[in-house]
């Protein structure tokens, strides 16, 4: 993707420019970021996946005396009536199930992808909506078909309604407001309090046109979450390590773990007070775990690429064609529910990671930035990298695919 050419998608702006004025600042308003955009999902479809047991969606209705939530999956017959107005239909995780919705989510990478989460379909009767709330994360609201109208705010404060199954906002007061039909968008950043409710809508066929809005969320690490994940990684790295060194040297003192020494610790009054030399010998061990920032790295890399609870992948439906990959007569696309990523020392994939260098790490880092690789990249790879590839075809990672024309 060129960063600098102008998009549709983001109101003439390029993505560098978007990310330089809009990115965690504030909102922007884009009037046909898709414009002719038809839903991907009808309605019947929509409903058909929420109740799959592999994908996460929720039902939320609003009545009167409050707020209700039903968690997936969803049977059809749960289903309030259309005739109801005030109750959504929310379905994550879409791009895991559906190609046009990996398709769509291709669009917004000129953000990192250890940032771009996941395509949310919300499907509304008018008056349905989740209420006010913000997001932790930046977001993109699509509006595929019919009509939301949004109040947005930078309201400060963030109190919650007490006694409800959503986190709904208190004193929400709206600063904007804007009607979104088909093919318009709306970016908030992180914390910008907003309440979308579906309205009443006829489409181009005289028909009443369902409420779908499609949303682009974003991957918002924790930092004390990732920071316990980062050092139970690095302790497993560690242990790997010194199983390692104990495989080649079984005896004397390089095949023994540090262990807790105390030999000057006096006779103690107070048992149930920690030793200070313990707590020094534990500091200086969590020290030692970040001293290699090739480790750090590996367990980052890892981490940011591990599928997703209750992501699991196919068997191929054809035999690893090795000469006709390494030929250059087919190409190799990642499926959609892999993670790719890389460093200047590292790939990783799913959840691994491998040391890459010179030609082989280039056209790995092609792989995972265009998610393919074509006839002449593949005629380039070496036999290490010919194997790996057959390896992650074999656990479903990526699928061999026919040529594009004129290759």
């Amino acid at each position: 993707m060129d960063v600098n050419q102008p998009l549709a998608l983001l109101a003439g702006l390029s993505p560098a420019q978007f990310m330089r004025r809009h990115w965690q600042k504030k909102p922007l308003l884009v009037r046909q970021a898709m414009a002719g955009i038809e839903p991907f999902l009808n309605r019947a479809a929509l409903v058909k996946l929420a109740a799959r047991e592999q994908v996460e969606s929720r039902l939320i209705v609003r009545q009167d005396k409050g707020w209700t939530l039903e968690q997936g999956p969803i049977a059809p017959k749960s289903l309030p009536p259309l005739s109801q107005a005030g109750w959504t239909l929310l379905v994550q995780g879409v791009d895991l199930h559906e190609p046009a919705g990996h398709a769509l989510l291709q669009q917004f990478r000129f953000v990192p992808d250890a940032r771009l989460d996941d395509l949310m379909i919300s499907f509304a009767t008018p008056g349905g909506g989740v209420g006010p709330h913000f997001d932790s994360y930046d977001v993109f609201l699509l509006q595929a078909s019919g009509r939301r109208r949004w109040k947005i705010s930078r309201q400060k404060d963030l109190s919650l309604q007490p006694g409800m199954p959503l986190k709904i906002l208190q004193n929400f007061e709206a600063e904007e407001e804007f009607v979104l039909e088909a093919g318009d968008m709306l970016y908030l950043p992180p914390r910008y309090a907003h309440d979308g409710m579906a309205e009443a809508s006829v489409g181009a066929n005289g028909k009443p046109a369902d409420c779908m809005t499609y949303s682009i969320g974003f991957r918002c690490p924790v930092q004390t979450e990732l920071a316990s994940e980062l050092l139970h990684r690095l302790a497993d790295i560690g242990e790997d390590a010194a199983q390692a060194a104990a495989e080649k040297m079984p005896s004397g003192p390089a095949a023994s773990p540090r262990l807790y020494r105390d030999p000057a610790q006096p006779a103690t009054q107070t048992p149930a007070a920690m030793p200070e030399g313990l707590a020094a010998f534990a500091a200086q061990a969590v020290l030692d775990a970040l001293k290699d920032p090739r480790a750090l790295a590996c367990a980052l890399g890892e981490y940011m690429t591990e599928p997703k609870p209750g992501v699991w992948f196919d068997e191929p439906p054809q035999p690893w064609a090795g000469e006709a990959v390494k030929a250059g007569r087919c190409a190799l696309v990642l499926d959609a529910r892999t993670r790719m990523m890389y460093d200047a020392d590292h790939v990783f994939i799913n959840g691994e990671s491998h040391r890459a260098r010179g030609a082989d790490a280039r056209l790995m880092h092609r792989l995972a930035d265009q998610r393919r690789l074509d006839a002449g990249d593949l005629r380039k790879a070496s036999g290490g990298v010919a194997e790996l590839l057959g390896d992650w075809h074999d656990a479903g990672w990526l699928q061999q695919a026919a040529l594009d024309a004129g290759e």
